[in-house]
């Protein structure tokens, strides 16, 4: 159906000049502490440092992470501000610094944190604002819980009052919102192994916050979030070019590859179909090195059965050739019209992502009106998995 175009009032096209002008808001979302934002958050400055991006880290909470402190590698920290409270020495992000140091994108970390009394502001959602009116992009991460309209029903669910909270309003100036999402019995082994807290809090968190349905209520209270905060931002483009607000169906994407962690993608896809659409696709990008005669017999069986286990599942199973992984995607969603896309992601060192660059960052920064979906994936060998293989 024909889009009919009509004539943008003067407060849209004001809106649309401002909104160019203005300083960028990317908001990581996830169920719970662990899943990875504070890693993808590094993985992004580190990508955006290699394109020339003037980026610091503002502040970054590793929780005593060896992963995520190693990740910070060679980026920039602004100091932190000391603050004497009750005869303690205590550190805060240091806004006035960052804005005097003037970087084109800040990470800040841990968005719903109350700062120290003898702060700035109160919250440090309101320092971002700040940074963001003194012209300078922000990459932040927040819990699905911490978010003010999900207050009460994250209390009913959980049986856990969450006393940090961020105003809705903050993930409306968001100029992208994406899920960070990880299974549940993944998140429940991280903590296990000590990744997420220290080993006296445990078991407690794992009877308590962690139990599995607290964590899968919590996972899909995130996908709600992002998919209705897409859909938002789809009506105000539209409203602003003065385009007719039509029906769009809903498509998803599924990204695998060859190298395994298919079948944990797909099934997610499959999950995320069944509510949002009628479409959707598993997608597979054939490079040269992968092509009949050259690709790996592991890999190729670990392909054959992934494509298998899409079509079971009732996907539409598409196989694209390119040179660049990237390039494929970003046509094939466009061309489709894809809504949902889906990527898997393992942990990757600092030297892989510099080197190889990052398939999700060329699709977010592209693909403007899909809401994107990063599951981690667990595990590494020596030929890389399948997460890896796509972020070349």
């Amino acid at each position: 159906m024909n889009e009919t175009p009509r004539r943008p009032s003067p407060e849209s096209l004001l809106a649309k000049l401002k909104e160019s002008e203005r300083a960028k808001l990317r908001v990581y979302i996830g169920a719970a502490a662990g899943v990875g934002k504070t890693y993808q958050m590094l993985e992004d400055a580190h990508q955006f440092k290699k394109q020339g991006v003037d980026i610091v880290v503002a502040i970054v909470e590793t929780h005593g992470r060896a992963e995520t402190e190693a990740m910070i590698g060679d980026l920039e920290c602004v100091p932190m501000r000391e603050i004497e409270y009750r005869s303690v020495t205590l550190r805060e992000m240091d806004v006035d610094a960052v804005i005097a140091r003037r970087p084109e994108i800040a990470i800040v970390d841990e968005l719903a944190h109350t700062n120290i009394p003898g702060s700035k502001r109160h919250k440090r959602y309101e320092d971002v604002l700040e940074l963001l009116d003194a012209g300078i992009s922000v990459i932040t991460a927040v819990n699905i819980q911490h978010i003010e309209s999900l207050n009460d029903v994250v209390e009913r669910t959980t049986g856990v009052k969450v006393r940090e909270t961020v105003p809705d309003s903050f993930l409306r100036r968001a100029d992208e919102v994406v899920n960070v999402d990880v299974s549940v019995d993944t998140l429940r082994t991280r903590l296990r192994q000590g990744k997420i807290y220290r080993v006296e809090k445990i078991e407690q968190a794992l009877t308590n916050f962690f139990r599995k349905g607290n964590l899968s209520a919590l996972r899909e209270l995130a996908l709600r979030q992002v998919a209705e905060d897409q859909a938002a931002k789809a009506q105000d483009y539209r409203d602003r070019e003065g385009l007719e607000q039509a029906v769009i169906p809903e498509k998803v994407m599924v990204c695998i590859a060859s190298r395994g962690g298919a079948k944990k993608l797909l099934r997610i896809g499959s999950r995320i179909a069944g509510r949002l659409a009628s479409d959707w696709y598993a997608v597979y990008v054939e490079t040269p090195r992968e092509e009949p005669g050259r690709i790996g017999p592991k890999d190729y069986v670990s392909l054959v059965e992934g494509l298998r286990f899409a079509e079971e599942l009732g996907a539409k199973v598409v196989k694209l050739k390119g040179g660049n992984v990237a390039d494929a995607l970003i046509d094939f969603a466009r061309r489709e019209g894809v809504t949902h896309v889906i990527f898997g992601q393992s942990a990757r060192s600092r030297w892989d992502v510099l080197l190889r660059g990052s398939v999700i960052n060329r699709f977010l920064n592209e693909v403007r009106d899909a809401t994107v979906q990063v599951v981690p994936l667990e595990g590494r060998d020596s030929r890389r998995n399948e997460a890896e293989q796509l972020l070349e």
